[in-house]
């Protein structure tokens, strides 16, 4: 396995800042839920493992959802910081169509195809999800 210094740099860059948020929201998400929530299933005897994933994790990612969307989403967007450090995405080859065949606007067309693509699959599948977790009205 070769690792080019430059994907190395993105990759662990792009991974530290993301993981930073997410965990942020996973633990506001978590701490979301009541303390009273926690101390009924421990009254139940439900083992620690139980209760994250029975009681707090499901109430929990009805919060953790709609900021874990747009930290997605903002991954999605900071990728294209990959030209800034040299690795040679489809933004930076993109660069080089355009400067060979001089058609700025479809280079850049293609760019905004691909991004906005790859949001709206993450946007669908998210929201696909939040409905998914969400707590019927009656």
């Amino acid at each position: 396995l070769n690792i080019s210094p430059e994907f190395a740099a993105l990759l662990l860059g792009l991974v530290w800042y993301t993981a930073a948020f997410v965990a942020e929201v996973v633990r506001a998400g978590i701490q979301s839920v009541g303390k009273g929530q926690r101390e009924a299933a421990m009254s139940i005897g439900l083992s620690p493992h139980q209760i994250l994933n029975l009681v707090i994790l499901p109430q929990a990612l009805r919060v953790i959802i709609p900021p874990l969307t747009s930290q997605m989403l903002n991954l999605t967007k900071n990728s294209s910081l990959a030209v800034a450090i040299g690795y040679p995405d489809f933004v930076s080859i993109t660069g080089t169509v355009i400067n060979q065949t001089g058609q700025a606007i479809e280079g850049v067309a293609m760019i905004m195809v691909v991004y906005l693509c790859l949001s709206l699959s993450t946007s669908f599948f998210m929201n696909w999800y939040n409905k998914r977790v969400a707590l019927v009205e009656r």
